[in-house]
């Protein structure tokens, strides 16, 4: 049985204690925001890799998870042809991972379980800071980078016509460690006029389509979700384009983050970037995630919006808050 969110952080917790303990006393000049078990002497704000060479690792199988969105299943068919061709270039079996939660997924890669996967905007800096994980690729296209906006949306045919509208309701936030499902809104709102938790009752749903499948079922009065999200499930038809009525628009935030872990041998993390970019996306992937290409980021750079947001909403991405989000759920 999969555990909930709540056991797997207590699971996380315990582990990246343990393995704190085992390296909070190695020579480290920086470390920064990252896990005691990590190095950032570079100050790029991402894990090093180690430089003893019994700690790089070089699985016989990679395995790839996509960020637990919707159905995992409708993304293991989307990336199987992605799979074949990473499968052939990086000259290793190549598996699908299908994870049910962000927390699920940032435990695989702490664990070793998982090599390769795309993290959503908010979890992003959960997974870098506890689990080693380095982002390395964003979707894009020959403008640059793809990305989504936070969307309040509403049923069509309700009577709110404004944020303040949503004063007293129930409303959905996807989940604690979410960017445009929770860290966004909680940034944003308030100077808006509208402030979660205060002025609305905040309920987790989960995922970004369980906040939109609720929404139109009318178990919440409102969902702060992602754009592309959105634009997905009215594409495949699972909800419809005049079903909702969008409230509010932010300005665009970075879409997923693809990232490696840490640990794994320079030149396999170098093959893998390059089948990454040299990879031509079908146009039925192109069409389910956006974007024909993957192009290069950095953290640092490309992730700053995402932690400023986070900031403003007094959100900290340590072990001690990933445990407090996990209780929240």
């Amino acid at each position: 049985m999969a555990l909930n969110l709540t056991a797997r952080a207590a699971l996380l917790g315990v582990a990246l204690a343990a393995s704190g303990a085992a390296f909070a006393d190695e020579a480290c000049s920086h470390r920064g925001d990252l896990d005691a078990q990590f190095c950032d002497a570079n100050k790029d704000l991402v894990a090093d890799t180690p430089t003893d060479p019994k700690k790089l690792k070089d699985p016989s199988t990679l395995v790839f998870a996509f960020t637990p969105v919707e159905d995992p299943s409708v993304y293991e068919k989307l990336f199987r042809p992605f799979m074949g061709h990473l499968s052939q270039c990086v000259g290793k079996k190549v598996v699908f991972f299908p994870v049910q939660s962000n927390a699920a997924q940032i435990e695989a890669m702490r664990s070793g379980r998982l090599h390769i996967a795309a993290f959503s905007p908010g979890p992003v800096n959960f997974a870098v800071n506890l689990s080693g994980a380095v982002p390395f690729a964003i979707r894009g296209n020959d403008q640059g980078p793809v990305g989504m906006h936070l969307k309040m949306i509403v049923q069509k045919g309700s009577s709110y016509q404004k944020l303040d509208d949503l004063k007293g309701k129930r409303i959905a936030h996807t989940s604690p460690s979410s960017n445009s499902g929770n860290l966004a809104p909680r940034a944003l709102f308030p100077k808006l006029g509208i402030t979660p938790d205060k002025d609305y009752k905040v309920v987790y749903s989960g995922k970004h389509d369980q906040s939109i499948l609720g929404v139109k079922t009318g178990d919440y009065d409102a969902a702060p979700v992602a754009s592309d999200v959105l634009e997905h499930m009215t594409e495949r038809g699972v909800v419809g384009k005049d079903d909702f009525r969008v409230l509010y628009t932010s300005e665009m935030f970075p879409t997923d983050a693809y990232a490696f872990a840490y640990n794994l041998k320079p030149e396999l993390q170098e093959k893998i970037k390059g089948c990454f970019f040299n990879y031509k996306v079908p146009a039925e992937m192109a069409k389910g995630l956006g974007g024909d290409r993957f192009l290069p980021i950095t953290y640092k750079k490309d992730w700053e919006l995402v932690r400023t947001v986070a900031q403003a909403s007094g959100e900290s991405f340590t072990r001690e808050a990933f445990d407090k989000a996990a209780q929240k759920k």
